[in-house]
């Protein structure tokens, strides 16, 4: 339900909108025709362009997997059309040259370094660039159609000449008989392409003189994990295979190959290590055994391992920790579960993670349990709901895998062979600092029963001494923590709305913002808990001091309690623009995670002149800034009427890829130097967009009755004409109008989509909402009237074909509002909250957590300890269902039964109620389908019957059969006419 007013969250919902790819199904006949008709005659605009529908989405595109090679001198990127196949590929950013590969099919996101055991980087199938930038690697998928999806259409061919090179198999007769998922090596100098059938995963060893390829096990083979190994010298292409490998993984330099075996009745388990230069093999440790959580050190040859097998009758693995100052010289330092506290033995299920300076590896412990005795009589199906659960049942079903691998943090210190448990069952996950030396932990045990915030988040924070486990306290009923500072020395959380830095060496806390006698508390967020800061903008390197944001500025607040300073020098309160440091370091290889949390942000090095990002409150104005070294006014580098977003740096290079994007413009990429200077255009999408007739956008502003300040986004039609008042639709959440520049992407989901509707001559309205504690309908029926007010009030919208649509919380919104203003002349709610009453008691099932804490403090805003017992009147007043009796306007629900939101009967209810008393109701009931409508089928059907709705009533189009006299079950499936 929640939603972010922040614009950062709002981009990366638009982008959310725009690159998850739904599964494609046949085109379905124009928007409202009859299923089966061949489609109409395109509706023209009066300028001779197209009027956008349905039944032009499928070919629009979204750009997925972006990314930027170390050199600076080619970009990839993939194209993932709404129907068919996706096409990948990889661009010359100084040359006229690209390679493209239909169904390079790919998750958002670069490949990181990889976790043992699963293929590395290319794990999970996104494209990645060897660090000398000479090759790339990939998946292809076969077809759409070859997997059965249908309908997607056809994905673009190759195309051959004008520097445009075709990519070359090694094999025709592989690309033409596997229809399974194959990886791809591309060499970028040549084109000469090497294919990988069923391989599962892959890394480039740093340097790029190697490349390892993890192949797919037999499917019906579940007696060992381990596979071939496929070890690829990229330079002469010679390639070695390794057997029954389970995982690997190349030491920081790239100069060795570590891997486990784990092979059919265990025989050559063990722990390896290759010298690739020489290609001597070490054996480090074999036994009949298993072996599991290789883990290198960083920028180290320090190697560990865990080897056990699972005693008779016991459910947990009895593990010995195996590590090796040196992989390639040095003998073991073995340590077993004999140490460990009775009952408890080291698992599996926490990969071993060195600290920085190799004293010491974190572990995890977990409880032996005897193996559950079986029964050949029927046994009870029993789930026991009790009042001293901390976490409900309905959690615990959720988290059940979670729960089953849960571990104890430890510490095990090489020189003494000491191991400390340093978490328990009161402080059960702990945070350890960079250097190892500290782990913080927070305790929620005195807070466990206490629901006055609507449910236990609090703990008291300590400081655990990893070589001793020796526990300190820092503070008590903390809710809000920062983290610790790189260098290991501070930890920052919240308490009576000040920001404490608590000396993890020295045992001191400090109010850092006291003596500026400056508030870094967000006021703009109007939930009812505590509020947070603006944020943490990070830690010079020096040392001394902590950068925080305050609603426009950056400030730095030295560690010694005194004087801080604001380094942009007020320049963003000035101009009412958000600046934020920019964040433009090329992402390492992967910094070795854990169980135990990753290393901090690098320092920030004030000495040096500093990006920022910009964004304009009022003016909705995005870019990059950069503030001069040591602090100062900070001067714009990219400053437009749009908003830009998506930065990635070349690593070894003076250049950068970004994205621009406003209502009209798609956001494709483009191309600079770290400047932003001279950017060229590198994508182009969606050509198409010239066709249609498309929208345009302007800002309103507007105050509610409170008199605050709002801003709302209006689409404006692709004919308008001044003076002319037009049918309005207005789409409704929280904070919208930081959308202003989002493109409206035509994609198969269930919101109405501002290109489409603009297309066909309606206003489209995003008005933002602010919130009252206690009032979160009043609050929102107070905003949008006055938004829409507004508008009229400008002589764009015609008051009396005025209609609302929200979703989720925005679904409570217009349910709430339509029970109290005959304003709107047509409403579509969707997956609302409708019953605070009955709400409150429901379940979230996504997390199975209790919906009591969002409606008191978080989205629902009631208030901390308000609840339906000692604030019944309240909570009716807010509720749609118990105000159904004033409708007056007809109006449609929509909800999926699999709703793990909102249930269900929250749309029933609302239902029945306006069903009881007379009012004009549909309710659009989807089957398994979840809170947002996954088959596009589904998602199709919707956008139809939601159009059709609103052109019913705000357009005077003829009423559909369906909506006139319904759908009877004995005629469900039937076309939509």
């Amino acid at each position: 339900m929640r939603r972010s007013s922040l614009v950062a969250t709002a981009l990366s919902a638009v982008v959310v909108l725009a690159i998850l790819a739904p599964s494609p199904v046949l085109a379905q006949a124009a928007a409202g025709r009859a299923s089966g008709a061949q489609p109409a005659a395109h509706k023209v605009a009066p300028d001779g362009k197209k009027i956008l529908t349905l039944a032009d989405y499928g070919p629009w595109k979204r750009i997925t997997s972006a990314a930027i090679s170390d050199n600076g001198a080619w970009m990839t990127y993939t194209f993932t059309p709404n129907d068919g196949d996706d096409t990948l590929f990889v661009k010359s950013l100084d040359r006229e040259q690209i390679y493209t590969e239909p169904t390079g099919t790919v998750p958002t996101g670069r490949g990181a370094r990889g976790a043992p055991g699963g293929g590395g980087g290319g794990a999970g199938g996104a494209p990645q660039f060897s660090d000398n930038s000479q090759w790339m690697a990939y998946f292809v998928n076969p077809p759409a159609a070859a997997k059965g999806r249908g309908g997607r259409g056809t994905a673009p061919g190759r195309r051959g000449g004008n520097g445009d090179t075709a990519l070359k198999a090694d094999s025709a007769a592989n690309r033409d008989t596997n229809t399974a998922r194959h990886l791809e090596l591309l060499n970028l100098a040549t084109g000469a392409k090497y294919d990988v059938p069923n391989a599962s995963g892959f890394q480039f060893a740093a340097g790029s003189e190697w490349l390892a390829i993890k192949m797919n096990g037999a499917p019906a083979d579940t007696s060992h994990h381990g596979t071939d190994l496929l070890l690829r010298r990229l330079a002469t292409g010679a390639t070695q295979n390794i057997g029954n490998v389970n995982e690997y993984d190349f030491d920081d330099a790239g100069k060795m190959l570590a891997y486990t075996v784990d092979a059919a009745d265990k025989l050559g388990n063990g722990a390896y290590v290759i010298k690739l230069a020489t290609g001597e093999t070490r054996v480090l440790d074999s036994r009949p055994m298993e072996y599991a959580g290789l883990a290198w050190r960083d920028s180290s040859t320090s190697l560990a391992v865990l080897r056990g097998e699972k005693p008779k009758n016991m459910e947990q693995r009895e593990n010995v920790l195996l590590a090796w100052p040196d992989a390639a010289t040095s003998a073991a330092v073995q340590w077993d579960d004999a140490n460990v506290a009775k009952g408890f033995v080291l698992s599996e299920y926490a990969a071993p993670k060195w600290s920085k300076d190799g004293t010491r590896i974190f572990l995890g412990v977990k409880e032996q349990e005897d193996v559950p005795p079986k029964s050949s009589e029927p046994q009870a199906n029993l789930d026991v709901w009790h009042w001293k659960d901390t976490e409900l049942q309905s959690q615990q079903m959720i988290q059940i895998n979670q729960l089953r691998h849960a571990t104890f943090a430890s510490a095990f210190t090489l020189a003494n062979r000491r191991f400390v448990q340093l978490a328990d069952s009161s402080i059960k996950t702990v945070t350890t600092t960079d250097d190892g030396r500290w782990a913080v932990g927070g305790d929620p045990t005195p807070y466990e029963y206490d629901y006055s915030e609507g449910q236990p988040s609090r703990a008291d924070y300590y400081r655990i001494n990893t070589a001793t486990g020796e526990r300190t306290l820092i503070a008590k009923h903390v809710l809000q923590t920062m983290g610790a500072s790189p260098d290991s020395k501070w930890f920052l959380y919240l308490a009576d709305q000040h920001v404490m830095a608590y000396d993890l060496v020295t045992g001191k806390t400090v109010n850092v913002d006291a003596a500026t006698g400056r508030s870094f508390i967000n006021t703009d967020n109007d939930q009812a808990g505590e509020k947070p800061i603006w944020g943490v903008a990070g830690w010079p390197k020096d040392g001394r001091s902590v950068l925080l944001y305050d609603k426009y500025d950056i400030w730095s607040l030295p560690l010694d309690g005194s004087k801080g300073r604001d380094l942009t020098d007020g320049a963003g309160a000035a101009a009412e623009v958000q600046l934020r440091v920019a964040d433009l370091t090329p992402s390492a290889r992967g910094a070795r995670g854990g169980r135990f949390g990753g290393a901090p942000a690098a320092a920030i090095d004030l000495s040096k002149a500093q990006p920022l990002t910009a964004y304009g409150e009022w003016t909705k104005k995005s870019g990059y800034w950069e503030m001069p070294a040591g602090g100062g006014k900070p001067a714009p580098l990219l400053w437009e009427d749009k908003m830009i977003g998506q930065v990635q740096k070349a690593k070894h290079a003076d250049r950068v890829i970004f994205t621009e994007q406003t209502f009209r413009e798609f956001p494709d990429y483009w191309a600079s130097n770290a400047k932003f200077a001279t950017p060229r255009k590198v994508t182009d999408a969606n050509p198409q967009i010239a066709d249609y007739a498309w929208g345009s956008r302007v800002l309103i502003n507007y105050t509610n009755s409170a008199g605050r300040k709002l801003q709302g986004t209006l689409t404006l039609p692709a004919d308008y004409q001044p003076g002319k008042k037009y049918p309005m639709l207005v789409y409704i959440y929280e904070i919208l109008s930081n959308t202003h520049h989002a493109f409206s992407m035509p994609v198969y989901d269930d919101r109405p989509h501002m290109s489409e509707y603009a297309s066909d001559g309606y206003l489209m309205f995003e008005p933002d909402i602010v919130y009252e504690t206690g009032k979160p309908g009043s609050s929102a029926l107070d905003c949008v009237t006055a938004a829409v007010n507004k508008v009229i009030a400008l002589g764009y919208a015609d008051p009396e074909h005025i209609g609302l649509q929200g979703h989720s919380w925005g679904g409570y919104e217009s349910s709430y509002i339509l029970t109290q203003t005959s304003m709107f002349k047509a409403v579509v709610t969707g997956a609302p909250l409708t019953d605070l009453i009955s709400m409150y008691g429901e379940l979230y099932k996504q997390s199975g957590s209790w919906n009591g804490g969002i409606l008191q403090t978080s989205q629902g805003r009631m208030g901390a300890n308000v609840t339906p017992w000692n604030a019944t009147a309240l909570y009716e007043s807010q509720s749609p269902v118990f105000n159904v009796t004033k409708i007056t306007t007809p109006f449609m629900i929509l909800q999926g039964t699999a709703d793990g939101a909102v249930d269900w009967d929250q749309g029933l209810e609302f239902y029945n109620a306006a069903r009881t008393n007379g009012k004009k109701v549909i309710w659009l009931s989807y089957p398994d389908e979840p809170h947002h409508l996954a088959k596009t089928p589904n998602q199709k059907d919707f956008q139809i019957r939601m159009k059709q709705f609103f052109d019913h009533y705000l357009k005077g189009a003829p009423a559909p059969d369906w909506m006139t006299n319904g759908l009877a079950q004995v005629h469900k499936g039937a076309p939509i006419h």
